[in-house]
């Protein structure tokens, strides 16, 4: 598990003013990683840490060469147009790093007029993916979506039998994974309209957003190895906001008998930012199962996770669709839940991935599945927000949605606070929908 550390003191203050703003995402105690460059330009895509409003340039930072020893041979690897080294060379690279970063924008730090030229306004940058993502397995984490949405197809029998004990996940298509920003076009699939007796081709009319959490794998395993419980963390780089897009109508059809397949491999958008685990240590909380529930079995059960292997993620969906955005509408939230009542944690997670003996690799993406809390409101899908589409939500701007219909513009928030310590955030995961391409 991460420790706290010089890193997370609540008093630093950065010499980076907009980072000591109350509410930003991206305080000192963030920093977390992505790859950009200057929008418009032909620049290469490398490395940046937020910091306030700005991304500190370290493809730029490395040129100086103002770091030595673990964090200057760290930096080296964020120079480059994908992180997969910087990930796979573990969390002793990325502290390091991450330490010397602390040091170097915090307040009365004697390189702060090596490092001010170094910056760049983040809406002056484009993104690319944080890393070349080789797999993309997609786990089914939250017992309150799992419920709802059983609920719907199976009213007697919402959950089956295998939930509680299987970390559930099906594996998906890493090449449509984009980053926020990017829109994507209504997909078609075959769908069985109701009271047909026959499917047919056609653009889908249920089209759904799914609020996950992502997780960038750091270290690899070696094929045929599995990864003990008490030692996954060590293969995890960090997280970020994950929407893994869904065609419901596609999805209801194709599903059985072996799962999702087009309803699914269109499109997923995930954060720029990637936020490290040893960011994230201060919010831990315990994790645990109600008392009347069975234990898992022993290899994704021990005293660390019951202690602290949950993370307290504050997640939101907001709506932005083409009717508010002419008409100068702010954005409307539709749903509020947290990552800490995920079913299984994010080392749960990757133990049982890996328990076969599948080796992941640094850069592989897992989601979380649909995060939905016990409260309506806390619904992470549209699909559990209007019951199936039998009650249609009603906007601020007087529009209904039962599912997402064209200039729709979805927006992922996370963030983790505590009385005790700084806000930190994920900043946002979004894309637009855009009309269905002709078939």
């Amino acid at each position: 598990m991460s420790r706290l550390n010089a890193t997370h003191d609540p008093a630093l203050r950065s010499w980076v003013e907009s980072a000591n703003a109350p509410g930003t995402d991206f305080p000192l105690q963030n920093l977390p990683f992505a790859v950009f460059r200057r929008a418009g330009s032909g620049e290469s895509f490398r490395g940046g840490v937020a910091i306030g409003d700005s991304v500190l340039d370290l493809g730029a930072l490395y040129a100086v060469g103002l770091l030595d020893g673990r964090a200057a041979e760290a930096l080296a690897l964020c120079t480059r147009a994908a992180l997969n080294e910087f990930m796979a060379a573990g969390r002793e690279a990325s502290g390091a790093l991450r330490a010397a970063l602390s040091a170097a924008l915090c307040a009365g730090s004697p390189l702060e007029a090596r490092l001010r030229s170094l910056l760049i306004p983040q809406s002056a940058a484009e993104f690319h993916l944080a890393a070349r993502i080789g797999d993309f397995t997609d786990f089914y984490a939250s017992i309150h979506h799992a419920t709802a949405v059983g609920r719907l197809f199976r009213p007697d029998n919402p959950l089956l039998p295998n939930y509680k004990w299987v970390p559930i996940a099906y594996h998906g298509r890493a090449s449509s994974v984009r980053v926020s920003g990017e829109s994507f076009a209504r997909p078609h699939g075959q769908v069985m309209p109701p009271g047909a007796t026959r499917p047919e081709l056609a653009a889908t009319r249920r089209l759904d957003y799914e609020l996950e959490v992502g997780v960038f794998i750091g270290r690899a395993n070696r094929l045929g190895r599995r990864v003990p419980l008490a030692q996954a963390e060590d293969h995890v780089f960090g997280l970020c906001l994950l929407n893994d897009w869904s065609a419901r109508d596609v999805q209801a059809w194709e599903y059985q008998p072996l799962g999702p397949f087009l309803a699914k491999n269109f499109a997923t958008t995930v954060s720029p930012w990637v936020v490290t685990l040893e960011a994230l240590a201060p919010f831990r909380v315990p994790w645990a199962r109600p008392a009347a529930e069975p234990p898992p079995l022993a290899y994704l059960d021990d005293d660390a996770q019951r202690r602290e292997g949950a993370l307290d993620i504050q997640l939101e969906v907001w709506l932005d669709t083409a009717d508010m955005r002419a008409r100068g509408l702010a954005p409307q939230r539709l749903s509020h839940s947290s990552f800490r009542d995920s079913w299984w944690t994010v080392a749960q997670m990757l133990t049982h991935h890996t328990v076969n003996g599948c080796n992941l690799e640094a850069g592989d993406l897992l989601g979380s599945g649909t995060q939905s809390g016990a409260a309506a409101s806390a619904a992470g899908s549209l699909l559990e927000l209007t019951a199936g589409g039998r009650q249609p939500l009603t906007l601020s701007s007087g529009e209904t949605r039962t599912f997402l219909e064209d200039g729709d513009r979805v927006m992922l928030r996370g963030w983790c606070e505590g009385a005790a310590h700084v806000r930190i955030g994920f900043g946002e995961a979004a894309a637009t929908v855009l009309p269905a391409l002709p078939p």
